[in-house]
């Protein structure tokens, strides 16, 4: 099989694409033929070697990729529940960029009919990310009002989306004026393009009295006016610190690293208290053990892809030869919906 293994941490030219072996599907294991995988910023973290869960579970060398979609090639012991050959998209912990992979049973599901293999790629990691972000952590109720940052990209659109199914109101945040339509078209209530306006400015005139739940990916850039910006007995959620890690060049400055971790805002417990606030923070790659928690979460997003009430991101492909152009495009922060390898 193709996989594209990273040795060692680096920048895109780290990514290189070797010829292994296939694996063979343990007692509980589905093994699949890859037909496209999903490309999102935490792969780039761990070509980076800065992804703690990678240094747990994995190690060097590693295949990055959360997300896949193809088909049934053989099944382990123990799972007789799929059809060889049955369409199916799934999540894996580390291991995507490959043309062939083995998953425990538990993270695969069919592929639902509104869905192309591409998009289906693209589809499980962000979803899920804020799936658990809007219905684990917090306690949606009907009228709150949600503040997303970067709510052109994978996990931001489906933040986007999942909060107008909830019936909150939502005012996404874009970097570049050619995102605001995007953010629109996924049901945002009102766009904030912090490239033409001051950010806190206008989120202030849209939510006067602050967001029930701010959901923020930016890191040391906007932590702190996030938190400053919740209001009473709300919620910030933190899933990742994009601005910590470079646009250009692929390798991070550890200088700026530094630097920013001293910035980085520390909440007190006793502020907390007093400010009647919630942090709350995760990372999906520790939950992928827990079964109920995947299936209730594919359950629901499944069900409501297939009643047209959710849509994918939209997709653009690269064959998997080309993934250090992706995880370029990815860190640029000028994509719009997702990035997919193809096979």
């Amino acid at each position: 099989m193709r996989k594209i293994v990273v040795h060692e941490p680096g920048s895109h030219d780290k990514l290189r694409v070797e010829e292994h072996p296939d694996p063979s599907p343990a007692r509980g294991e589905v093994l699949l033929d890859v037909r496209a995988a999903g490309v999102n910023y935490a792969d780039c973290v761990v070509r980076m070697g800065l992804y703690e869960s990678a240094k747990k579970y994995v190690g060097w060398p590693i295949t990055p990729g959360f997300e896949f979609s193809g088909t049934v090639a053989a099944l382990g012991e123990g799972v007789t529940d799929l059809a060889l050959g049955a369409p199916v998209f799934g999540v894996t912990r580390f291991g995507g960029y490959a043309s062939r992979v083995a998953v425990p049973r538990h993270q695969v599901f069919p592929l639902p009919a509104r869905l192309t293999p591409e998009e289906a790629a693209g589809f499980p990691a962000v979803f899920m990310t804020a799936y658990y972000a809007l219905f684990e952590l917090v306690r949606l109720r009907p009228a709150m009002s949600l503040l997303v940052h970067s709510a052109a990209g994978g996990v931001g659109s489906a933040l986007v989306q999942l909060g107008k199914i909830a019936g909150c109101r939502v005012v996404g945040v874009v970097g570049a004026a050619h995102k605001v339509e995007a953010a629109r078209r996924l049901g945002a209530d009102a766009v904030i393009d912090k490239s033409s306006e001051p950010l806190w400015a206008a989120a202030e005139r849209l939510a006067p009295e602050g967001y029930d739940v701010i959901l923020d990916a930016n890191g040391v850039e906007t932590l702190r006016q996030s938190y400053r910006h919740v209001a009473s007995a709300g919620k910030l959620v933190v899933y990742g610190f994009h601005t910590m890690l470079p646009r250009q060049g692929g390798r991070p400055s550890y200088p700026k690293l530094a630097v920013d971790f001293l910035r980085m805002p520390r909440f007190n417990p006793l502020d907390l208290c007093n400010d009647n606030k919630s942090v709350l923070a995760f990372n999906l790659s520790y939950l992928f053990h827990r079964t109920e928690i995947l299936r209730e979460a594919m359950d629901r997003l499944i069900g409501w892809v297939e009643e047209g009430r959710l849509s994918a991101p939209p997709v653009k492909t690269f064959p998997l030869e080309r993934a250090g152009e992706a995880h370029r495009a990815i860190e640029s922060g000028s994509t719009v919906g997702k990035l997919v390898l193809t096979l």
